[in-house]
Order: structure tokens, then sequence, then C-alpha cells
């Protein structure tokens, strides 16, 4: 699927949806390791950016993303609209990040 037909809105310009396919996900869990939450509570010593949590939760995001992504491919879609992240923390240090969409075949106009 080109990543440029992924889209927060609910049409795509120069486009019509042929058809929707549904709903898609893509979820991941993850945790912070104890030598990572070491080393964050060093940065959080000096203030600012905090990358190692940066760095994780991007990399959270991305692997949801790609499992979305994988998920409306399996279904035939060429697009995805309406797409969003979601966040929840499951327990204390243990995040579910959930990308999701609709799921949709496009035609150019």
């Amino acid at each position: 699927m080109d990543k440029t037909c992924i889209t927060t809105a609910f049409t795509l310009d120069g486009t019509k949806i042929t058809k929707n396919l549904g709903v898609v996900r893509g979820v991941t869990v993850r945790s912070r390791s104890v030598f990572g939450n070491i080393g964050a509570s060093f940065q959080t010593l000096f203030g600012g950016n905090i990358s190692i949590y940066t760095q994780l939760c991007e990399k959270a995001r991305e692997e949801a993303f790609q499992i979305m992504c994988d998920h409306a491919d399996q279904m035939g879609a060429n697009a995805i609209i309406g797409m969003r992240y979601d966040a929840n923390e499951v327990m204390a240090g243990v995040t579910e990040v959930l990308a999701y969409g609709t799921a949709v075949h496009i035609e150019k106009i």
C-alpha cells in the first residue's frame, strides 16, 4: 500500500472511494526495560526531551502502524482513511499502542 494513501481525513483529494472494507487496526504492547528506566532517570535530572522514551514511543507507533497497514493489505485495501492512534497503560510500565482507521478501495477521478 502506498503510504501517501493513508490519511487522518475521511477523503483523499482526486479520488473516490469505491469500496469500504471496514475497520483495520494494529496493536502492539510495549514495556520499558530496567536499563531504559535507569537511563531515562538520568535524563530527567537534566530536563528536556527524554530521548529513550521518545524512541520507545516512536518504535511502538511505527510497529502498530505497520500492523495496521498489513491488515489493510490482507483485506485488499489500497487506502486507509480516518487513521488515528490511541495508547493506554495496561499496567505500570506497560503500554498498549493502537493504530486504526477505515480500509477502503479508491480510484483516481
